[in-house]
């Protein structure tokens, strides 16, 4: 049904914006099926940006930035912030070597990055920090997963995509829009980037680039645009399959108000996480338990 349609999302495993989007495409990604979905990590920590002259007075400021896109997103956000990320290179390059090991395995690795930050305010900016945090994902080969993220083609594929991501479409550069985060186009090092997320769909009927914090019904609508027909009715599924849900991913997916059965709950400020048992066993916020 969705022949011909291919979705570009421009992300960054650190993004609040993109953390907050979750409910959003992982619904898309089910009912666009089996559209090309490509992700591109563009670097929202660039590690040569400069230091803060006060780590601590930054780390406190960011901590509430988190919890004021939360207010938008309805997001978990985490009660301490060990830092803000100095880099999110390893971040996304771990997420791009997850990916060499299938679609499903690199959602998964993708989910656990992000849970460090946005759960439980750990930064997986260093490699060693990235890789723990994808420890005892189910199916992963940790030990070629390590491998991978130094190899010449995850290298050249980091690279594509920082080029990528600072290669904006028309549509976005100088966007005048309403809303907490229209997603124009950024200013960065290298040029122009996209803001983080943006979903780029293209199908036989065009382009369609929809940037920054949009209801689900502005993408379908946009997937609809480019591939008239491709969107198919969304099948429930049930925790066992996500593995890991927030509250507004739970409404959305699962069709519940309150915990899924069997759910191992983490609760943040931001509202509950919750994991299936087979997650919980290896997930870092359960290590501790």
């Amino acid at each position: 049904m969705s022949e011909g349609l291919a979705v570009v999302e421009y992300t960054d495993p650190m993004c609040p914006w993109a953390w907050g989007s979750e409910p959003s495409f992982r619904y898309l990604r089910a009912a666009l099926a089996p559209a090309g979905w490509r992700r591109v990590f563009g670097i929202l920590f660039h590690p040569d940006d400069d230091p803060a002259p006060d780590e601590a007075a930054e780390t406190a400021w960011y901590h509430r930035h988190v919890q004021d896109i939360a207010g938008h997103t309805g997001a978990p956000w985490p009660a301490a912030l060990e830092r803000v990320a100095r880099s999110s290179v390893p971040s996304s390059r771990v997420a791009t070597a997850a990916g060499w090991q299938g679609g499903e395995i690199a959602d998964r690795v993708l989910r656990r990055l992000r849970e460090t930050f946005f759960v439980l305010g750990e930064p997986a900016d260093t490699e060693e920090r990235a890789l723990a945090a994808a420890d005892g994902v189910p199916g992963l080969d940790r030990d070629r997963l390590a491998a991978d993220l130094r190899s010449p083609r995850t290298v050249r594929a980091a690279a594509r995509d920082f080029r990528d991501c600072r290669r904006p479409v028309p549509e976005v550069v100088g966007l005048r829009a309403g809303g907490p985060h229209p997603g124009a186009a950024k200013e960065a090092e290298g040029g122009l980037r996209y803001a983080f997320p943006t979903l780029v769909f293209e199908g036989p009927g065009g382009r369609a680039a929809v940037p920054g914090w949009r209801p689900l019904e502005r993408y379908l609508e946009a997937a609809e645009s480019v591939a008239p027909g491709c969107v198919r009715p969304f099948a429930r599924r049930d925790l066992r399959a996500y593995r890991s849900l927030t509250e507004p991913e739970a409404r959305l997916l699962l069709g519940v108000e309150t915990a899924p059965e069997g759910a191992v709950v983490v609760d943040t400020p931001g509202g509950p996480v919750f994991l299936d048992p087979g997650e919980a066993a290896t997930h870092p916020a359960t290590r501790a338990r």
